[in-house]
């Protein structure tokens, strides 16, 4: 976990909630679970629909009926219809007038603005938020989305609007999932769509129709002015947003076709055809623009400033809030301002949001680039500004209430990206994308934030110089995005890089330097170094403890860090009193029935477990369960940990049978809380495979394997550590179906990933070597699985040291094989040494003793 701010903490790995500072509190929010899609059936039709459509809609009749007879097959199958056209031509009216006619065949009519997949994501989970709004409250954005598209694959009579689509693999997925129902797409692309799509493709108006339009908006019929308009939508193309703007012109300024016409005339259409890269429609909305621009320029310059600043932002959905900057004066003047631009047809505006066309946005961002002064980069930076001060304040990985109106400001953000000058880059631009990407990654959108925060660190250290502290943060941001992909051989330099700067600027006592220290410790836990791991961590103790005092809730956290790193080492009997002591600190600190009190007693338990005191880790984990159902609810997913760890005492009890429905119902909390396919859902059900295989039920077992590894492939990708993990999980489930040449190829790919992304002398190599090896015993192969185990024995020892229970393991394994080789006088001292290790270092009345 990464922190930032000051006196914020940090921990390797925590499940609760931290609270630090002066007057701290804190609000613990109740996860609320998604119902069953089947079983939510709106009281009344669900319209989603970004704005009313346009009462002229002239010269689309024939598009219509094609589109109307496309879609009026059944609903019971998924039905989808492609809009094919230019920018500009007008597929999102003809979509939006459809779906207005159309409404009342549906329950639900939803729009989705589909640019990229992420917007899409987008799109389905705001409506889960207006379907299950209190599920899907605290819900990532992943998993809202899973859960809209599961609804929707349940109910049959909805229409689905995907607006400007710029890859048809990109709705490949979702059109895939479903089942019954109508999509509707559209897009300038017109290339083979998924499925069964059929397209309809929307050309440029008629001039007949292009006159009628500019006719009827501007109220003027006389045949001069049809004639006029004539030679305008000539001039125009014929475009129907181009036609539209220049309609609105005509009717805002008062004056006739055939001025307007003349206007239009002293600008070349090649002069702007060279200026948008040979884009007729650019061109066209260029050469409007700078019609508009000279008029507003002298009767409403507040709406040429504002123009300029929304164009920075993302074309679609655009807060009004964040308009003026919550200064109460910029943002009447922003209203006012709007409604110029509104009546030009230059964007469109809700109560809510406001939307410029790409195209109109690309003409007014070329207008400014072209003018060769700063006012492009005042705009960006007024864009910048307003952004900054519409976050909300607070943890943006925590501040539930705020997720909403982050998660609309994310593609504003992306944007102003794009837009930035290296001149530009300034400690201003670094923070707000850093807020932005800390709230992308509570998400679970790790890319996504890492890629904002390697921007963030770039700047901030530009801005600020290497050594300021506020680089240490974005580097420590940015490293825990890399341990979030499973990167933390990258993380590493990042980490060092940071403590070193804090150290420098701040002394080598001051608590965020034990900050450093424990996020550092965290990434070479990752890296299966626990060795250094540990005095980093008893540092990280030391300062905490000089700086704020024995009893701070923060020296809880590192003692817990330290105790947790004496596990790691097999060190249980020394991690034992450090964690009774973080279990006393944090009930004195905040409570005996606080979830932090859980957590703490959930260690503590697995520390009596480590020491073969199973029997009195059970009343521990029982407690850590009671109190978090009391003080979470019975359906939060920390709930499901709870579950989780409470079975695995009872199966290590040999009591499996009494596990299973612990772990059933674990499952079924994370899969309700979190969506089908969140990793988390693969971690219960790789544990539920565990019980039915300890009960003899392989057969069940393997099901529950085959998704779980499913799951994780999709959402981590198939070269993610945990892929190994779930490979491996899987190949022992074949084993015990007696299917040890089908887990072969598993334990031989699962050796493969974990070598590649975590090094050949990382310990996961070893078990990963030790599972390979015990497959090759199984199809009685054991002189292939000796130098397996060997070398699995070499690298444990080297990481986690001679003595570590782990490497009794080990030496057992490597015994038996020799045994197997017929090689009995070998097998004997290896396996004297592994029974002299786990008498040492567990005591003699340990379990494990008896094994050896």
């Amino acid at each position: 976990m990464e922190t930032h701010g000051d006196r914020s903490p940090a921990i390797g790995a925590n499940y609760g909630t931290i609270v630090t500072g002066d007057k701290a509190n804190v609000t613990l929010t109740q996860a609320v679970p998604f119902p069953d899609p089947a079983e939510v059936r709106p009281v009344t039709r669900v319209v989603g629909l970004p704005r009313p459509a346009t009462p002229v809609f002239v010269g689309r009749d024939t598009a219509l009926r094609q589109v109307e007879q496309a879609l009026s097959a059944a609903v019971e199958v998924v039905v989808s219809q492609a809009v094919i056209g230019m920018g500009g031509v007008g597929k999102s009216e003809l979509a939006l007038h459809y779906a207005q006619q159309a409404r009342s065949r549906y329950t639900l009519v939803w729009w989705v603005t589909a640019e990229a997949p992420e917007q899409i994501d987008a799109g389905l989970a705001e409506l889960a938020r207006n379907l299950v709004p209190d599920s899907a409250r605290t819900a990532t954005t992943e998993d809202a989305a899973a859960w809209a598209c599961g609804w929707l694959r349940a109910h049959p009579d909805w229409l689905l609007v995907l607006d400007d689509v710029t890859d048809p693999a990109h709705t490949a997925g979702l059109l895939g999932r479903l089942e019954g129902g109508h999509v509707l797409i559209t897009s300038r692309r017109d290339v083979r769509w998924p499925g069964h799509t059929s397209t309809v493709r929307l050309d440029l108006l008629a001039p007949d129709a292009s006159a009628e339009l500019i006719t009827t908006v501007t109220g003027r019929t006389s045949p001069a002015d049809h004639e006029a308009a004539l030679a305008i939508a000539e001039e125009l193309g014929n475009l129907p947003l181009a036609l539209d703007q220049a309609a609105a012109y005509i009717r805002q300024t008062g004056i006739p076709p055939a001025v307007y016409l003349q206007r239009l005339r002293r600008r070349p259409a090649r002069y702007y055809a060279k200026a948008a890269d040979g884009d007729k429609a650019q061109a066209t909305i260029a050469r409007l623009w700078d019609i508009t621009l000279e008029t507003l320029t002298q009767d409403a310059p507040h709406a040429v400033e504002l123009a300029a600043v929304i164009a920075h932002y993302a074309p679609d959905d655009i807060p009004r809030s964040v308009l003026g900057g919550g200064d109460d004066e910029a943002t009447e003047e922003a209203d006012e301002a709007l409604g110029v631009l509104a009546s030009h047809s230059m964007v469109e505006r809700t109560d809510q949001a406001v939307t410029m066309h790409r195209l109109t946005q690309a003409a007014v961002l070329n207008r400014l680039h072209q003018a060769g002064d700063r006012t492009d980069d005042g705009a960006c930076q007024t864009a910048l500004t307003w952004l900054q001060n519409a976050i909300p304040p607070g943890d943006p990985a925590t501040d539930v209430d705020g997720w909403p109106l982050r998660r609309s400001l994310v593609p504003h953000a992306e944007a102003i990206t794009r837009h930035h000058s290296p001149a530009q880059q300034s400690e201003q631009f670094s923070r707000v994308l850093n807020q932005t990407a800390l709230f992308v990654r509570s998400q679970g959108e790790y890319q996504r934030a890492h890629t904002m925060l390697t921007t963030a660190a770039t700047i901030s250290e530009a801005a600020l110089g290497p050594d300021h502290p506020d680089v240490a943060i974005s580097l420590g941001n940015l490293a825990a995005t890399h341990r979030d992909l499973g990167r933390a051989a990258e993380a590493l330099p990042l980490e060092e890089r940071a403590l070193a700067i804090t150290e420098t600027a701040l002394g080598p006592d001051h608590p965020d330097v034990a900050i450093r220290l424990g996020n550092l410790a965290a990434t070479y836990a990752d890296l299966g170094r626990p060795g250094e791991t540990l005095p980093l961590e008893e540092r990280a103790l030391a300062i905490t403890e000089t700086a704020l005092g024995p009893d701070h809730p923060d020296v809880a956290i590192r003692l817990g860090n330290l105790a947790a790193t004496h596990r790691d080492l097999g060190r249980a009997a020394e991690a034992l009193p450090l964690f009774e002591r973080t279990l006393a600190m944090t009930e004195a600190a905040l409570g005996s029935n606080h979830p932090d009190v859980a957590i703490s007693l959930g260690s503590l338990a697995a520390t009596y477990a480590d020491l073969g005191r199973v029997a009195e880790a059970l009343p521990l984990e029982e407690r850590a369960l009671a109190i978090t159902e009391t003080v979470l609810g019975p359906d939060h997913p920390d709930v499901a940990v709870r579950l989780s760890s409470l079975a695995t005492t009872h199966i290590a009890l040999g009591r499996a049978a009494e596990a299973l429905p612990m772990s059933e119902r674990a499952l079924a909390i994370t899969e309700t809380a979190l969506g089908p396919d969140h990793p988390d859902v693969a971690t219960r059900l790789g544990n539920l495979a565990t019980t039915h295989r300890d009960l003899g039920r392989a057969a069940e077992a393997l099901p529950l394997e085959e998704r779980a590894l499913a799951i994780t492939e999709t959402v981590l990708g198939p070269d993610h550590p945990d892929v190994a993990v779930r490979l491996s999980s899987l190949a022992t489930t074949h084993i015990a179906l007696g299917r040890a040449a089908e887990a072969l190829p598993m334990s031989e790919r699962a050796l493969a990933i974990t070598e590649t992304v975590l090094g050949p002398d990382h310990p996961d190599v070893a078990v990963r070597l030790s599972s390979l090896a015990a497959t090759y015993a199984d199809l009685g192969r054991p002189a292939e699985a000796l130098p397996l185990f060997e070398r699995a024995l070499a690298i444990t020892e080297t990481a986690l040291g001679p003595d570590h229970p782990t490497v009794a393991i080990r030496l057992g394994n490597l015994a038996a094989t020799y045994a197997d080789l017929g090689r009995p006088a070998e097998a004997l001292p290896i396996s004297e040494r592994a029974l002299a290790i786990t008498e040492t270092v567990l005591g003699p009345d340990h379990p494990d003793v008896a094994v050896r």
